[in-house]
């Protein structure tokens, strides 16, 4: 199961705007349509404007296949509110509460461990006797010990909770250590008879290893993985939910319709104000385009024999059409003649010999790739464009 949080920890990013209402709920159906699970809708305790965005999405969400998440701390006051919006909405919405800890965390908080079991107790708690289903969130969990993990989440699963969420919260972790604590986490699970509880993983790319980690705890036993478009989030980012959808596609780990994922990101991309990094994997203006030589002519030749897929594939290692993207051939300082002919004949144009060489002289004296319009003013066919 996939939970996208784009609309919440992705909202906490630096350099992003918080959408219009209408744009979330556009986001939302994009969700449902690429099958993502559910949606973290915001956090309650950020004031009346979170509070009334999450209630209209929930609302919104009703009658879809995706369900409403929210982040509360492990403090009754945070969840007291959505006991009043469940009643409202009429549905479920499930809340994620969550709580530092590792050590170093504790040591800055001036935490004590018996205040902050009676916390996850108190909270838990109340929302089993509300009938609001819930994932317990030990944030930082890679950097905790044994010993608190097990107190923290022994204590919710006493409780009632539902789900138990493992985060790299700073991104610091790396592959096998994912591994590791999920066979240390379902070993603890067993023991306390109490495998029915779900697993999920929250990661973060502060370390530039977002997607392989959410691989690897997919790959070792959580149930539901978290992710955001484009990767926004606090800091360097979460792991990116497009980039995880293509890579469990691709893998045959899941089997869905995912020409929509494209709209979804440039829609991310506009909604929160965050441009799509041109060397983007798959979604970026350059990821399915190429203006060298021999690249292009192996693309051209796959393009000719009206095979999208072996055009797709003889020089890339993503199927653009499979995400709602496209092959692009270009014309610039590297390119061939077949660059220009397929260039000038897509647009309706005779490719000369004389138009041919004359971009050609054009695009070897370039140091980029030309636009169009240069293209077409260099074979002298610009009026009749």
């Amino acid at each position: 199961m996939l939970d996208d949080e784009t609309l919440r920890d992705g909202l906490q990013c630096p350099s992003v705007t918080d959408p219009p209402l209408g744009k979330k709920i556009e986001l939302i159906h994009l969700m449902e349509e690429l099958g993502v699970d559910t949606a973290d809708v915001g956090l309650p305790g950020a004031g009346n404007n979170a509070r009334e965005h999450i209630l209209a999405l929930a609302k919104e969400m009703v009658p879809l296949n995706i369900t409403p998440n929210v982040a509360c701390r492990t403090v009754v006051s945070d969840l007291e509110p959505i006991v009043d919006m469940v009643q409202k909405v009429g549905a479920p919405i499930e809340v994620c509460t969550f709580i530092g800890s590792s050590p170093i965390r504790a040591y800055a908080e001036n935490w004590d461990i018996d205040r902050m079991v009676q916390m996850v107790r108190d909270s838990v708690r109340f929302a089993k006797k509300n009938d609001l289903p819930l994932m317990f969130v030990t944030e930082d969990t890679v950097r905790s010990t044994p010993e608190i993990l097990s107190a923290l989440n022994g204590a919710a699963i006493d409780e009632g909770a539902d789900r138990l969420c493992i985060c790299d919260t700073v991104g610091g972790v790396i592959p096998y250590a994912v591994r590791n604590i999920f066979e240390w986490l379902k070993n603890f699970l067993e023991e306390k008879d109490a495998t029915h509880v779900g697993l999920d993983w929250h990661g973060h790319r502060d370390r530039g290893l977002g997607v392989i980690n959410t691989m690897s705890a997919l790959a070792a036993g959580a149930e539901r993985a978290h992710a955001t478009a484009l990767g926004i989030g606090e800091r360097a980012g979460n792991t990116e939910m497009d980039l995880l959808l293509v890579n469990l596609k691709l893998l045959g780990w899941v089997d869905r319709d995912l020409t929509r994922l494209g709209e979804y990101v440039k829609l991310a991309s506009e909604a929160t104000g965050r441009p799509i990094r041109r060397e983007y994997p798959v979604f970026g203006h350059d990821a399915f385009e190429t203006a060298t030589g021999v690249h292009a002519a192996a693309v051209i030749k796959a393009m000719k024999l009206g095979d999208r897929w072996l055009s797709d594939l003889v020089y890339s290692g993503v199927p653009a059409g499979d995400f709602g993207m496209e092959q692009v051939i270009s014309v610039g300082p590297m390119s061939g003649k077949s660059n220009v002919i397929w260039f000038l004949e897509q647009r309706g144009h005779d490719a000369t010999e004389e138009r041919i060489a004359a971009v050609l002289v054009k695009a070897k004296a370039s140091s980029r790739l030309l636009t169009e319009q240069e293209v077409l003013s260099a074979a002298g066919v610009l009026q009749d464009a």
